[in-house]
């Protein structure tokens, strides 16, 4: 007697649809509860449809270079600003050249306008430069001889930044953020917790504020008159003031000394010549240092000759005492941070730490990575965008989409009758995880969605429908076969999967290509139309494909009702619909 045959496992999906449909309806409360929890309830809109800022911005010759201005240099330039304001691109910031000197920069309304006119405005020059003196922000006035001034000796403002510290990661900490200010504990100017060269705390605590022009220190030279008549003149209480020093000193030649304000105003600076310039640094991130305690910090990585030249600057200033053993960061003009030195640091890569928070760390980790363009750039016009256009074109544009969807519903059932239910519940649950997936990416990565997004979305709706009637053709041709309804929804699925999986993938690999090689608002297009098309997988694997295995038990569909879209009759089924097992074909002798 032979053995029976062993028959193929059944899917999970035809054994258990219920589990699937369950995960998709956790799915949707999961997101729901997201944009809950989140307080966004609606898509991040781009500056087509919602408004935004725009600034644009005229390049200016860096000293020595009269022929920066460039389309390589434009070009350079203008990439680096996207990337600033950017993120991963899908922020639908739009960055662009006009004419030979000129970079125009859409940002969206909801984006951090001052954040990004700090982004897009601090974009020209980023150089590394030897402390000389320190002094508080305020205008110095004019020092009077007193024998007490030379006992002041060596109690400037310590408001450099934390040592360098040789080790594997060698680094130099810094204990002022970037964008740090004046607090009750008076950490404006120092950080409490600074930690001397040896290693411990250091005893001396917080300086004051008022600290006065720091005088030259053992081993030191003094200021020559000119440069410290300078210092004493600067004052870096007001931004006005702040922004014309920045301005100043952004166009002093880096082999010359310079005067020059914190970014937060609370100190003034004498620097000397530029040793190490923005382009020799090859990376800056921002790390959360759990290991040794340290917080936030920067990390820096430098080219080669970076490297070298960091190495021969850090074992100069090693030598020396305050605040001549610093060297400070200088972005366009303004000093953004001062680590302080204790040892030659090698290896080409360096850590700032010491009181940053994750913005502030993120923020100084840009500029250093980014700050080094190959021209300067000032803000030439500021000016609020409306919407006005952009939601009459939306308007029209959801007035089609709906035209478009009535089509293909009055379409499916039509048709496809009861199935069109089938399909139409798979569109709804598409759109719902569509919509609350760009929800809560707009927080998430930065997010708009702009007109070509919306166009991207809808023709996402013909996608979906298409893969719905891919399935619903195989299983109707089953049918034809002479099988009935449950053999045929799972007969006809490894086919239908195939096709539908094949499609997609030419459609996600469309939408990736475009997304790659293309900038602003194509790329919103080409981003929504890939998601979808995810999604489109995601519904028919895991909602469409249980679902009609599910219905495939009713007696409406199983019977082949005229109005399910199933009926044998209809569709032309070979007779006999069912053969018994092991019947033999009756013959019939020929009179």
């Amino acid at each position: 007697m032979a053995a029976p045959k062993k028959g193929r496992r059944a899917p999970a999906s035809q054994g258990h649809p219920g589990r699937a449909l369950i995960l998709v309806l956790i799915a949707i409360v999961g997101l729901i509860g997201g944009m809950f929890y989140s307080g966004t309830m609606t898509p991040r809109l781009g500056i087509d449809l919602a408004g935004g800022t725009s600034f644009t911005l005229a390049a200016q010759n860096q000293p020595g270079k009269p022929n920066a201005i460039n389309e390589t240099n434009m070009t350079t330039a203008a990439g680096i600003m996207e990337r600033r304001v950017n993120g991963l691109g899908v922020s639908e910031a739009e960055v662009q050249t006009q004419g030979n000197n000129h970079i125009i920069v859409n940002i969206p309304k909801g984006t951090d306008a001052k954040q990004a006119r700090q982004q897009v405005g601090t974009t020209a020059q980023l150089g590394f430069r030897p402390v000389l003196s320190i002094a508080a922000g305020a205008k110095t006035p004019a020092p009077k001889p007193s024998p007490s001034q030379s006992g002041e000796n060596g109690k400037g403002d310590k408001a450099a930044g934390g040592k360098a510290t040789p080790g594997t990661q060698q680094n130099a900490s810094s204990s002022q953020s970037p964008n740090a200010k004046p607090s009750t504990q008076g950490r404006a100017v120092t950080d409490a917790l600074k930690k001397a060269p040896s290693g411990k705390p250091s005893p001396s605590g917080p300086a004051k504020p008022s600290a006065p022009v720091t005088p030259p220190q053992p081993g030191g030279a003094a200021l020559p008159p000119a440069l410290q008549k300078q210092l004493n003149a600067l004052d870096c209480s007001t931004k006005k003031s702040r922004a014309a020093a920045g301005e100043k000193a952004a166009g002093t030649k880096p082999s010359d000394p310079v005067v020059a304000c914190h970014d937060d105003g609370s100190r003034k600076y004498a620097l000397g010549p530029v040793g190490v310039e923005g382009t020799d640094v090859k990376d800056a991130k921002a790390v959360f240092d759990s290991q040794q305690g340290q917080g936030w910090i920067v990390q820096m990585d430098f080219t080669s000759e970076g490297g070298k030249k960091f190495a021969d600057t850090t074992g100069k200033l090693a030598t020396k005492t305050e605040p001549q053993n610093e060297f400070a960061i200088v972005l366009d003009g303004a000093v953004v941070s001062n680590p302080r030195v204790s040892e030659r640091l090698n290896g080409g890569n360096a850590t700032i730490s010491g009181g940053f928070t994750q913005q502030s760390a993120e923020d100084l980790g840009n500029m250093l990575s980014y700050g080094a363009l190959p021209l300067s750039f000032k803000i030439d016009d500021e000016t609020t965008v409306t919407a006005a256009l952009g939601g009459e074109q939306l308007h029209a544009g959801l007035i089609a989409g709906a035209i478009g969807l009535a089509l293909v519903i009055l379409y499916l059932v039509a048709y496809y009758r009861g199935l069109a239910l089938v399909a139409l519940a798979s569109l709804g649950v598409s759109a719902i995880l569509t919509y609350t997936i760009m929800t809560l990416l707009g927080p998430a990565i930065g997010f708009a969605l702009n007109l070509p997004a919306v166009c991207g979305a809808i023709v996402a709706i013909g996608i979906t429908a298409d893969s719905f009637i891919v399935y619903f053709e195989r299983i109707r041709d089953e049918i034809r076969e002479g099988r009935t309804l449950r053999p045929a929804v799972e007969r006809g699925w490894p086919r239908a999967r195939r096709t539908i999986l094949v499609s997609d993938f030419v459609s996600f690999l469309a939408a990736a290509v475009l997304f790659i090689v293309t900038v602003g608002k194509v790329q919103g297009f080409a981003f929504t139309l890939g998601l979808t098309t995810v999604l489109d997988v995601v519904v028919v694997f895991f909602f469409t494909k249980p679902l009609m295995t599910l219905l495939a038990r009713r007696k409406f569909f199983a019977d082949g009702h005229p109005w399910s879209g199933l009926d044998p009759k209809r569709l032309g089924a070979k007779p006999p619909l069912r053969r018994r097992r092991g019947a033999a074909p009756t013959q019939t002798k020929e009179a």
